[in-house]
């Protein structure tokens, strides 16, 4: 009986800490599916693959819908979408930490390397640590959100549906959702200041990283922040600013736009619309409706995405700077790359270079694939919502609800992979290599 039971334990299955990630990740997609195929879920018929589609969307924080929040699902229905985006941006495994806390159970080492794969950190000292502080801070920015926006929205329409409209409009708006009440988001109040920029301080805070954060509340002094809070920070700001220049002078003369705007509701438009293509999903002003120039430029901003260990998607900030840098490196012909008297490893130049491969070839694929089942859209839309898909944005130039089955199964999967990361997803599914074997080096001819 010993020896059976031993050989069960040495051919029980083994995961790895992406692949439980992986494995729990699918459960409460699918276990959301079915909580919204519930019949007091839904106002009409909703398919299962539509239910799927917007649990992979909530739980991937992306936004995107294929039928509308606010009138086919019920207010049960609505808490579900509002508890997966409040799961899925923080993390399913923060929760589970924060469940053996309040229960007093010690945290192994397994545990927390899974956690550190979930939040995406570099090494598994604090890691705890950034959890407690990732749940008190979130739950306390929610709620004074919450209160800010009750403000505008309870002597609109009343308490009830004011206080309810103010949560779920703060847990989506902090954890880059973009699920909105209304069908046409918040472009009912593009010259609103307050909605403007709780909504939009809510989005970048959650975007900027619970790291940056946490490493801002300890270090008493800027020299002590970290290099990767200085470059979230400064890359924030000057990725912001310049956002917020080029689509005020793109979208200026735009009748369908900015143009017919008062002059304080074009700069509202404008700051608003530059924040949130990085991961946000809320829109003020018609999507549909912008540039191509425009288009274009968010579609930029899209696949860069926020901050790593943040609520957000896309390839990272600090992925695109890394690679940014070490181009400028390259062309003065240094060897190694420096940043605020810094030198970045040339691990996380590889890692940098594998996730934009990675993500370049997702994109690629699933515009192909769109591209055959999507009959008659413009190449445009299409890419525009890959993208959106694949940064867990949430934006659309209107392809969203008119996509085919098929076309909906490649958006899932977009969707899927946004979130947990292309390196997450490669990890668990492909086997080590093994370093002892070298072999004698040769050049190529490149460029």
């Amino acid at each position: 009986m010993g020896r059976r039971a031993s050989k069960l334990r040495r051919t029980s299955i083994q995961l790895s800490p992406p692949q439980l990630l992986l494995v729990v990740f699918i459960f409460f997609i699918m276990l959301g599916a079915a909580l919204l195929k519930l019949p007091f879920a839904t106002t009409e018929s909703v398919s299962w693959l539509d239910a799927l589609f917007t649990s992979t969307s909530a739980m991937t924080v992306t936004g995107l819908a294929v039928v509308d929040t606010g009138t086919a699902y019920t207010t049960f229905g609505q808490v579900v979408i509002m508890g997966l985006i409040q799961v899925g941006g923080l993390g399913i495994m923060s929760f589970a930490m924060l469940i053996y806390l309040m229960l007093g159970k010690k945290i192994g080492f397994k545990e927390r390397l899974i956690v550190q794969q979930a939040l995406n950190q570099t090494s598994l000292g604090g890691v705890i640590r950034l959890v407690k502080h990732l749940f008190v801070f979130s739950f306390i920015v929610e709620g004074f959100a919450m209160i800010l926006l009750a403000a505008e929205w309870v002597p609109e329409y009343g308490w009830k549906d004011g206080l309810y409209y103010s949560l779920f409009h703060s847990i989506s708006a902090f954890n880059n959702a973009g699920f909105s009440i209304w069908s046409d988001s918040l472009m009912g109040y593009v010259g609103n200041p307050l909605v403007n920029f709780v909504i939009s301080g809510l989005f970048i805070l959650g975007g900027i990283g619970f790291t940056v954060l946490t490493d801002l509340w300890y270090s008493k002094k800027l020299q002590k922040l970290s290099l990767h809070t200085k470059l979230m920070l400064l890359g924030t700001l000057v990725i912001n600013v310049a956002a917020i220049l080029i689509i005020f002078a793109l979208e200026f003369n735009n009748p369908k736009t900015l143009a017919n705007l008062p002059a304080m509701d074009k700069i509202l438009g404008a700051y608003f619309q530059a924040v949130t293509p990085r991961t946000a999903g809320f829109n003020s002003l018609d999507i549909g409706s912008m540039e191509d120039s425009t288009i274009i430029f968010t579609i930029l901003l899209m696949f860069i995405g926020a901050g790593s260990a943040s609520t957000g998607g896309g390839i990272k900030l600090t992925t695109f700077l890394v690679i940014t840098f070490a181009v400028i490196a390259f062309l003065k012909q240094r060897k190694e790359i420096f940043i605020f008297r810094r030198r970045i490893a040339e691990t996380y130049i590889y890692k940098s270079l594998a996730i934009s491969m990675i993500s370049v070839v997702l994109v690629f694929t699933a515009m192909f694939l769109l591209s055959m089942s999507e009959k008659g859209v413009p190449f445009i839309h299409i890419l525009f919502e890959v993208v959106s898909a694949f940064g867990t944005v949430g934006l659309s130039m209107g392809l969203t609800g008119n996509l085919t089955e098929f076309g909906k199964g490649i958006i899932i999967f977009v969707m899927f992979v946004g979130k947990l990361g292309p390196l997450t997803l490669a990890f668990s599914l492909a086997k080590p290599g093994n370093d002892k074997i070298s072999y004698p080096k040769e050049d190529i001819l490149t460029g």
